[in-house]
């Protein structure tokens, strides 16, 4: 089979032909036929983590496919159906966290494209248990990014605790931000799409905002304050400085949501501000199995619209340099 390999963190992925693997007990095998890119996908490749993948691996947390094969004990999912592998690849099941719906916290698990090859190629193993059935009617291309963006979005929305009337900030319009707006919308927000690009807020509009701002031309946090503040901000940019604004634009008794990971890992925030305020600064991982089966459904629904652009799996190496410069309007979804 095809996959694309990360060899070295200095160097492209490499498409070689390798085995087409076995799953062992407890495992399925899944043909695919999505794989979102992500840019985790991209700090994973280049190695900018502190914990790094083992070399050689294939990338890649957005699978969707049909599953193909079930190891010994496997009677769910059976072969046919189509399935996600989401980041969370296996966790222990016992801890603490597991056990009371936090299994994302598990101290033991495993990540899919990261300690465990992934959805860049054309067939992967996975646990049986960790994986999500796709309901019928939504394509693979669209479940893909929901498998990812999408859970990870609507997570950041469930600890936002985000409830009818709540003044909504979400910085950074784009694979993340199309969806965490429509989340938010869903739970009752009034939404404030913050971008740098007027194409991004446009699309911000078209998916319902009630206000945008252009942060190149505006000043967000003079913007949002004018409006009363923010009761929440979601933050899916990597610079500092968003993270920064995000804060300063809350009202008294916000909340802030960080989702994104600046590359120095530091950012500054003033202690005044947050106590005398009662801001709460919330760090949000992506969400469950069970939250993964919700964001299916509810775009089965027809409660949500995924932005994506499919291209070939060859092509990702192209695809990773048009994510870091900015020319992709959304998500990208590679086809095997």
């Amino acid at each position: 089979m095809r996959a694309a390999v990360v060899t070295a963190f200095d160097k492209p992925l490499e498409i070689r032909e390798v085995a087409v693997p076995e799953p062992r007990p407890g495992q399925i095998r899944v043909r695919l036929e999505a794989s979102g890119l992500c840019h985790t996908d991209i700090h994973a490749a280049r190695g900018d983590w502190p914990v790094k993948p083992a070399l050689p691996f294939t990338p890649g947390h957005e699978g969707v496919g049909v599953v193909d094969k079930a190891g010994e004990g496997v009677a769910v999912p059976a072969a046919g159906e189509r399935v996600a592998i989401p980041w969370l690849g296996h966790a222990c099941g016992t801890c603490e966290y597991c056990v009371t719906g936090w299994e994302t916290l598990c101290e033991a698990q495993l990540n899919t494209g990261y300690a465990i090859d992934g959805g860049h190629a054309e067939y992967l193993v996975a646990d049986a248990k960790y994986v999500v059935r796709v309901p019928d009617g939504i394509s693979p291309a669209e479940a893909a990014p929901l498998t990812c963006a999408g859970v990870t979005t609507y997570k950041a929305v469930k600890v936002g605790g985000v409830t009818p009337g709540n003044r909504v900030a979400i910085f950074g319009i784009g694979g993340l931000g199309h969806l965490a707006q429509q989340y938010a919308q869903i739970f009752g927000g009034e939404t404030i799409g913050v971008d740098v690009t007027e194409e991004k807020l446009e699309l911000s509009r078209r998916l319902g905002a009630a206000h945008v701002v252009n942060a190149a031309k505006t000043d967000p946090v003079a913007a949002i304050e004018a409006l009363g503040g923010a009761d929440v901000a979601v933050v899916l940019a990597a610079d500092p400085r968003v993270i920064e604004q995000a804060h300063a634009s809350l009202r008294r008794g916000g909340r802030l949501i960080l989702v994104s990971l600046p590359k120095d890992n530091a950012i500054s925030l003033p202690v005044f501000q947050t106590v005398l305020k009662g801001i709460r600064v919330i760090g949000s991982i992506v969400g469950t199995r069970a939250d993964l089966a919700e964001v299916f459904r509810l775009h089965a629904a027809g409660r949500t619209e995924v932005l994506y652009e499919t291209r070939t799996l060859g092509a990702i190496n192209d695809s990773i340099e048009d994510v870091l410069d900015s020319r992709v309007p959304a998500r990208l979804v590679l086809i095997p």
